[in-house]
């Protein structure tokens, strides 16, 4: 349950081989659930394209595009801070984590970032027939990250709990990706394994 970094809160990413896995569709159920039961989430997403909360012609966009490096947004009902890049680069993970407000939140999900020996949760969709990233020889620091697979291949799944065979690394989990409810136990039992890790160092 190591990390690179120090951080106060149970991290756990949610990656996929590729797009179009179900990966946001399973979070929102996940995030839902959690929420009715007083689980307090917070979310980092990575975005392959251009942000823009706010329009072109509005007060707020053209402030921010006058050429102010950092601006934050706030109304009644909550508040962004937008940070502008002169030159593309991507924030590191442990930046974006750092801007987070910890005490408010009981854990961090992430979706989509690979990168890093933050524990993973990887969704696999038997139709795309990709490789399965929790056992890619390419990339083994992050097949060693993967604590949980969430399949519709009902083969990995009857072949795990069988104990026929074993996918990924060792103590990973496999769950089916129609039952969200199974994903909210797990990230619950991962908080309190995390809480119980913690307090005893």
């Amino acid at each position: 349950m190591s990390l690179q970094f120090d951080y106060p809160l149970p991290v756990l990413g949610f990656v996929a081989y590729c797009s179009n896995t179900g990966k946001t569709t399973l979070l929102k159920q996940v995030i839902s659930l959690l929420k009715q039961k007083g689980v307090r989430v917070g979310i980092v997403k990575h975005c392959h394209h251009e942000i823009q909360i706010d329009k072109p012609g509005k007060d707020s966009y053209e402030l921010r595009k006058a050429g102010a490096e950092q601006a934050i947004l706030a109304s009644s009902n909550g508040w962004a801070l937008m940070v502008e890049h002169e030159m593309p680069m991507y924030p590191k993970l442990e930046y974006l984590l750092e801007r987070m407000d910890t005490a408010t939140l009981d854990v961090v999900l992430l979706e989509g970032f690979r990168q890093g020996a933050v524990p993973k949760v990887e969704v696999y969709r038997k139709a795309l027939n990709t490789p399965l990233l929790c056992e890619s020889v390419d990339s083994p620091e992050l097949a060693s990250s993967i604590v949980a697979l969430v399949t519709d291949d009902k083969g990995l799944i009857e072949s795990e709990v069988k104990g026929d065979v074993k996918v990924g690394p060792d103590e990973m989990s496999v769950l089916p990706l129609n039952k969200p409810e199974d994903v909210v136990a797990f990230i619950e039992s991962w908080i309190q394994r995390y809480c119980l890790f913690h307090e005893g160092k």
